[in-house]
């Protein structure tokens, strides 16, 4: 592993009061609804399990593993269902939860599997969004940070699977 440091980009108060913000949003959309959370992992974990804490509805979680990342910093393209869902979400409302939005390419392609499912809405919240390294145009309903295109970990967001626990959003700075 490169020689590195993290510093702090966004603070943990900072994220507990957005994702709390965002929380009351989903509540005012799905108001009276059931609501079927989808976690994209493993970096969505943590964003989701402290989203659902806030949210006033039923809502049920089911999880899903997609790849489209090695070791590198960089998005390799090419994207892999790794693990799919345990329940059907025909006729359910959905809020695909996501750690980042980068290039678009995973999301857009995971987006489009899911609609072919058949949910009733279908809906995608990020806790980072990075516009500027975006390549193919997909539409984020929910938004935590709009961030610049610097290499972040924390909150469920890692280096080579380092760093995900930090209470915090953190840029790397290579040496």
């Amino acid at each position: 592993m490169e020689k590195h440091h993290v510093s702090v980009l966004i603070s943990e108060e900072e994220v507990s009061r957005r994702i709390k913000e965002m929380a009351e949003q989903i509540n005012e959309m799905f108001a009276g609804k059931e609501l079927h959370l989808v976690c994209v992992l493993r970096g969505g974990a943590f964003f989701m399990c402290e989203l659902a804490k806030h949210l006033n509805m039923p809502v049920s979680l089911d999880f899903m593993s997609v790849s489209s990342y090695g070791s590198a910093t960089k998005s390799s393209g090419v994207v892999k269902i790794v693990k799919d869902l345990d329940e059907p979400i025909k006729d359910r409302d959905v809020l695909v939860v996501e750690d980042i939005v980068d290039s678009g390419r995973t999301l857009s392609y995971l987006m489009d599997m899911l609609r072919d499912r058949g949910p009733r809405s279908l809906h995608l919240c990020t806790l980072l969004d990075k516009p500027e390294r975006r390549v193919v145009d997909v539409n984020v309903d929910l938004t935590g940070f709009q961030i610049e295109d610097k290499f972040v970990v924390g909150y469920g967001l890692d280096y080579d699977q380092m760093y995900r626990n930090l209470p915090y959003i953190g840029v790397i700075e290579f040496e």
